[in-house]
């Protein structure tokens, strides 16, 4: 069972960074195959915006479409304009998380510290993404879930992959954000896909035992 916030979409972001708007049709297919249907373009993807239009119109509310890296708050009326509903960021901006809500998207700040999560949350944020999860580690998200609302989801980011999904749903991660594990650039769409089978069948493993 995943957290209200993720509705019936497995709780792992496809975070395409590099890709590039020709490509953006066909990786979106083999995502949405594996059932991931929450994704992100970093902005310092070649054209994203692109990218990011061309997914949405694929998706026909089959998924959630969004950025990642963004850092100003006209990055964030950028992903609205183009149709996108989730803004990500390694960062915690107080002013870019207040743009979000205002635009009605959801917010998945980075923090590291319970000051930065705290902080996001009375921005507005929906979500809290452990960055770098792998300094971070399990003993430290599980130190700061403890302090945390119990309603917030929190996402492992940078770190997490099918090997130790498990470890960080037991130190209170409610979902993932994957790059590289599942996406670099050059890959072939087929070869997206079947990483993207391996994670799906990684996670649900790992939220059935844990």
């Amino acid at each position: 069972m995943t957290h209200p916030l993720f509705g019936n979409h497995i709780p792992i972001i496809a975070i395409l960074r590099g890709i590039t708007p020709p490509e953006a049709d066909d990786v979106f297919d083999a995502l949405i195959g594996a059932g991931i249907t929450l994704i992100e373009v970093p902005l310092n993807s070649p054209d994203p915006f692109d990218s990011i239009a061309a997914m949405v119109r694929r998706a026909a509310g089959r998924a959630k479409i969004g950025a990642g890296t963004v850092l100003t708050e006209d990055q964030v009326q950028g992903v609205r304009d183009v149709g996108g509903e989730l803004v990500v960021s390694p960062n915690a901006d107080l002013a870019v998380i207040r743009k979000t809500k205002a635009l009605r998207m959801e917010s998945y700040p980075g923090v590291f510290t319970p000051t930065e999560a705290f902080a996001a949350l009375s921005a507005g944020a929906d979500a809290l993404k452990f960055f770098p999860a792998e300094l971070i580690g399990t003993s430290g998200i599980k130190a700061m879930k403890a302090v945390l609302p119990k309603h917030v989801p929190v996402l492992a980011v940078g770190g997490a992959n099918e090997t130790n999904f498990g470890d960080y749903i037991q130190a209170g991660c409610a979902g993932f954000g994957i790059g590289s594990n599942i996406y670099k650039p050059g890959m072939t769409a087929a070869e997206v896909g079947e990483r993207a089978h391996k994670l799906v069948a990684a996670f649900k493993a790992a939220a059935i035992v844990t």
